[in-house]
């Protein structure tokens, strides 16, 4: 691990956004948790039914700042309320903090160091390496995970990263900024919106080992629900991203081995289906040359696009780069934040 003694978080102003909902129990020891070197905490209370908002006030901290939504939004959608304050103040490094006090608080500099390093845009918890402290994690969530975890591979093209649900994130203000608000999903789909948008602007992610902090307290998350969410979300983002990437905005090698690997694989099928269909009618068994003209096809299809990939993961960033923020991007984060009222607490 590293030595945080000779780095100096007040070089850069550090905010926190944190989504709060149903966290009246929780609320007030994550809030008191906040190291002094973040300058700015922003809490957005997405219509909790509960004290949630009376716990906030409760503390006086002036570097306190709460949001209150009229009407629940979902967590993306408090996030982008909370990054449109602390990028209105300023802020360089954003940090998100869950309200339920599953994130581990002394891992923070560990999520800020490599940004103020300049070795990450974005930087994220991975509860997969620690694997004495995964065994907390629930059986259902772990096997999600794994699953969401190829498909979000494939639709942000971050293939180095693991645990994309992980909501314990940091991000660079500037790439942020360049992120249309508008991208980012209200719902739990939230994080692994944000690493598709962070993919097209070519910002580095870097997966930071985290454990596994799971309270007694009952999850609101309907997982089927959310499963089928992120199933659709996924494969409409993995054809969006092949297509903007490998056809509206540049043409590769890669770009002719999904095409023709795609029509090789299109064709194997419907021949062998055909042929298939047609021997089960007349009773004849297909010849070996048939047979061969629907196997062959599919093979140098799946070798085809398995160089795709190959190349495709080869094209993970790596480098960080200098964001300059257009004046259309700054005036849509603008507009989120005039919607909104900022209490001080």
């Amino acid at each position: 691990m590293s030595d945080f003694e000779n780095i100096d978080f007040r070089k850069a102003k550090i905010a926190v956004v944190i989504p709060a909902y149903r966290v009246e129990n929780q609320i007030q020891k994550v809030l008191l948790g906040i190291p002094e070197y973040v300058d700015l905490i922003i809490v957005v209370n997405d219509a909790s039914p509960d004290d949630t908002q009376e716990k906030v006030v409760a503390i006086r901290d002036p570097r306190i700042y709460l949001i209150n939504h009229p009407q629940n939004q979902g967590v993306g959608s408090a996030m982008r309320s909370g990054y449109a304050y602390a990028l209105s103040q300023n802020a360089s490094i954003i940090v998100k903090v869950d309200g339920d006090d599953q994130m581990d608080l002394g891992y923070l500099p560990y999520l800020i160091e490599p940004i103020l390093n300049n070795e990450a845009d974005y930087t994220k918890g991975n509860r997969f390496l620690h694997q004495v402290e995964l065994k907390q994690m629930p059986l259902l969530r772990r096997i999600g995970n794994y699953g969401l975890t190829f498909m979000t591979k494939l639709a942000s093209g971050y293939w180095n990263i693991f645990d994309p649900t992980n909501g314990y994130t940091a991000i660079r203000a500037a790439a942020l900024a360049e992120i249309p608000p508008e991208h980012i999903a209200n719902n739990y789909f939230f994080e692994t919106s944000m690493l598709c948008e962070l993919r097209v602007i070519n910002a580095v992610v870097k997966d930071i080992a985290i454990p596994a902090r799971y309270q007694t307290e009952k999850s609101s998350v309907n997982i089927p629900r959310e499963f089928f969410v992120f199933l659709i979300n996924l494969t409409k983002r993995s054809f969006h991203r092949i297509l903007t990437r490998y056809f509206l905005f540049d043409f590769t090698a890669a770009s002719l081995y999904f095409v023709i690997g795609t029509l090789l694989g299109l064709f194997g099928i419907v021949w062998g289906i055909v042929k298939w269909v047609a021997s089960a009618e007349t009773k004849i068994p297909a010849s070996t040359g048939t047979v061969l003209l629907a196997v062959l096809p599919i093979i140098l299809s799946v070798q085809l696009l398995i160089q795709a990939i190959a190349q495709d993961i080869d094209d993970i960033p790596s480098k960080v780069q200098r964001f300059t923020p257009t004046r259309g991007s700054q005036e849509l984060w603008k507009k989120v934040t005039d919607k909104k009222t900022i209490i001080s607490t």
